[in-house]
């Protein structure tokens, strides 16, 4: 088997895409990378604790890489950052780099032409995959995950913070896709077939984050974001 670097932002994509990868047999997990905030220790887009990601990181028994970006981090500057990983990664002989992408044309193709410019190709367990389909079968292959971050254009306040189960599917609205895939929802998996034990945490406060696009106010937006905090850092 070759070995791999796994794109993991501890969400249901990246957890059901590990899932079918360490099935498969094809390949060999080296390294889970996420990217991370530098200012507030978080994983980007879902909001999620870095000491929960050390911890889900840990239940499934890899090593790990974190790339950390600036606060409102521009195209070029992620680029650099992520590139600098990658040739590191390559010089320790890995060439393939995995993703939990459904069926985002225009993002795999991104995401082929920047890896190839690192000497790296793409592999994509999921590519489209039916996304009613893939949620039902994550659920029933006995994964646990919850809402921690939903885009208020397409979902309110009252679904951050909720278990991704058969209830919250047959909730969603119609023009919000099962899986999210549009990004109309992020999620934290903290327990499941591939993990040696549950992650703790408790649900803390839901906020609303306001990102202005000074380009296109039309196309500026509000995410309802769940705090979990750790188990054991809570204190009731």
């Amino acid at each position: 088997m070759k070995d791999c670097v796994f794109n993991w932002s501890g969400g249901k994509d990246s957890a059901f895409a590990l899932f079918r990868t360490l099935t498969e047999k094809r390949l060999s997990v080296r390294y889970l990378l996420t990217t991370l905030s530098e200012s507030f220790q978080r994983i980007s887009m879902h909001g999620v604790r870095e000491e929960l990601l050390d911890a889900q990181v840990a239940a499934l028994g890899f090593s790990h890489r974190k790339v950390y970006l600036p606060e409102h981090a521009s195209m070029d500057v992620y680029e650099d950052r992520i590139d600098k990983t990658l040739q590191e990664l390559k010089a320790e002989g890995l060439g393939i780099s995995v993703f939990g992408d459904i069926f985002l044309e225009d993002l795999r193709t991104y995401r082929e032409n920047q890896l190839s410019k690192a000497g790296f190709t793409a592999e994509f367990p999921l590519w489209k995959t039916d996304t009613a389909k893939l949620a039902r079968e994550f659920i029933d292959c006995g994964f646990k995950a919850i809402l921690v971050c939903v885009d208020d254009r397409h979902l309110d306040k009252s679904f951050s913070g909720r278990l991704f189960d058969g209830q919250l599917l047959a909730d969603l609205p119609d023009n919000v896709d099962p899986c999210g895939e549009n990004g109309e929802f992020h999620t934290f998996v903290f327990d499941g077939p591939l993990f040696k034990n549950r992650i703790g945490f408790v649900k803390g406060e839901v906020v609303c984050r306001k990102y202005e696009n000074d380009q296109d106010p039309n196309l500026s937006s509000g995410f309802w974001y769940c705090d979990l905090i750790p188990e054991q850092i809570f204190r009731p």
